[in-house]
């Protein structure tokens, strides 16, 4: 019973630790429903990428 109670004082100690490294910033407060998705608005507002190889394959698909 004593092994057990050493663990517990163990674990809270380390969890104590981790808690005081991280700076304490745990959030409890559930699922956050964000309708942006977690992504920032620059990332949102940049043009999408075209595929270097798409031109290519249309020119040689007509010849």
């Amino acid at each position: 019973m004593w092994k057990l109670l050493v663990a517990f004082i163990v674990f809270a100690a380390v969890a104590l630790f981790v808690l005081k490294k991280n700076g304490g910033n745990v959030d409890m407060g559930g699922e956050k429903h964000d309708v942006t998705g977690g992504h920032s608005e620059a990332a949102a507002s940049a043009p999408a990428a075209v595929p270097a190889s798409a031109p290519e394959a249309v020119s040689s698909a007509s010849k």
